[in-house]
């Protein structure tokens, strides 16, 4: 009878495993995105560019290359693979906006307003910052850097989110169908 309880406890959490990828991902053992250590970086990058966060013609990929130092795991958010980052500084290819696990929005300086999103995940997990057990029934969240610093955005309040972000982008002077196309992004999963 035990071994029959254990077996039916072992199905159901290897289900429930296999059925949950964003909650056993990369980040239930590691800090593997660490959206800080990125963040902290676009400061150093527009002191040294007159208060311009990068910006890049081949599209954001390329734009977080010029960033400082760069840490290829912070580049991507949960559930890419920072290797395309890695092979990029290495041998100069580009790097596909569909394989960055972040959005990361050109166009802005340290000047505008600070409540505006530069880089925010793709996919909404329990977050980078939540390991171990602790992811298992956490709420969906979305990590992003603001130009202020870094904010935690629920999956739920995130609709609500993007559209005061749109807004906030045309404010800034971004058009209102490139500032559109950043929160409609599809993850590639």
């Amino acid at each position: 009878m035990l071994l029959c309880i254990f077996t039916a406890v072992v199905i159901l959490c290897a289900a429930y495993v296999q059925t949950h990828p964003l909650v056993f991902n990369e980040s239930f053992w590691e800090h593997a995105h660490c959206i800080k250590q990125v963040g902290l970086a676009f400061p150093v990058y527009a002191h040294d560019n007159d208060g311009r966060f990068p910006y890049h013609t081949n599209g954001y990929g390329d734009a977080l290359l010029l960033i400082p130092a760069p840490w290829p795991p912070s580049l991507t958010g949960p559930g890419y693979d920072s290797k395309i980052f890695e092979t990029a500084l290495k041998s100069g290819i580009d790097v596909p906006e569909s394989e960055c696990g972040r959005v990361y929005v050109q166009g802005l300086s340290a000047t505008d307003n600070p409540e505006i999103a530069l880089l925010f995940d793709k996919l909404p997990t329990p977050g980078d910052h939540r390991h171990f057990l602790s992811r298992i029934g956490a709420p969906l969240v979305r990590e992003v850097w603001t130009i202020g610093g870094m904010r935690v955005v629920r999956e739920s309040e995130w609709p609500a989110f993007a559209k005061r972000q749109i807004e906030l982008l045309v404010g800034a002077g971004i058009a209102r169908e490139q500032a559109e196309r950043y929160y409609s992004e599809k993850a590639k999963r």
